[in-house]
């Protein structure tokens, strides 16, 4: 069985080549696609160069292999027709199982990012391939900035209220990813994949402040009062948008729910929150 990799210069996609090799995947069974030749260098696996704009290079990427790991484009607005051409590609190719990176119950969810998702999730099931949806929870890797300004102001600050967060380490989302491609029996299965607890960013600045070994707290205020302060920090108004809608979605539950798929596909817990925190 062949996997290829899109997305393979990226966070997500090495670790997710490198759990490949690691889950007992040949090299030369292995194919990393990226738009980054000089990325793709050192790899110790095949490698092709492609965009998600170039159905003619995706297509000549994925020749010969059977399941495709579809990592989610990082281009918020610009996914969905990415996305269309990968599945294009693969169909055009062979190709016989997709394994796609989505968004929390990108079904049902209002969060912000999930719309592209859901678009994507509809292509797969409409594609005729076999797919399987892994659906990735918030990286605790996606709060670097916050704590960097923890460590200057010892203070968080969000409109989340008390609403939870089930995060886990990208590390844990790329180990899940790779089960499912070198396993079987997951085509046609949705797995929401999340770390095993859900925090609220009161335990957020806890865990913060044990990292930092500095008092760091929770302040909490309204969206209003968020996007004031905000604006006054001299954010623009889309950024400010988009940073005080993600936590009205963290208010509103969300990234809440943590289920057992993840740790059941890695075999292991989670990573803790405080230990990924500890290498941002």
């Amino acid at each position: 069985m062949t996997i290829a990799v899109t997305g393979a210069t990226g966070q997500l996609g090495r670790l997710i080549v490198e759990d490949l090799i690691e889950a007992g995947v040949a090299p030369d069974q292995i194919v990393a696609v990226g738009r980054s030749a000089e990325r793709l260098a050192g790899l110790p696996v095949r490698t092709a160069v492609a965009s998600y704009e170039d159905v003619a290079a995706l297509t000549a990427a994925f020749e010969g292999v059977d399941t495709l790991v579809l990592v989610s484009g990082s281009e918020v607005g610009q996914r969905v027709p990415q996305h269309t051409n990968a599945i294009e590609a693969a169909k055009a190719a062979g190709v016989t199982r997709v394994v796609y990176t989505s968004a929390p119950h990108a079904d049902t969810s209002d969060l912000l990012l999930v719309p592209e998702h859901r678009a994507t999730e509809e292509l797969l099931r409409a594609s005729g391939l076999a797919w399987t949806i892994v659906r990735n929870n918030w990286y605790t890797e996606n709060y670097a900035q916050t704590v960097a300004q923890a460590r200057e102001t010892g203070v968080i600050l969000t409109s989340t209220g008390t609403g939870r967060v089930a995060s886990a380490s990208r590390a844990d989302y790329a180990a899940g990813a790779a089960a499912v491609a070198a396993g079987e029996g997951h085509e046609g299965r949705v797995y929401e994949l999340t770390g095993d607890v859900a925090w609220t960013f009161d335990e957020f600045a806890a865990a913060v402040a044990e990292v930092l070994g500095t008092p760091v707290v929770h302040q909490a205020v309204s969206a209003d009062e968020h996007a004031e302060i905000l604006g006054g920090a001299g954010l623009d108004e889309g950024t400010v948008g988009f940073v005080v809608g993600l936590d009205q979605g963290i208010a509103r539950g969300d990234l809440a729910d943590a289920t057992a798929d993840l740790r059941t596909l890695i075999g292991r817990p989670t990573t803790p929150l405080a230990e990924t925190l500890r290498t941002l």
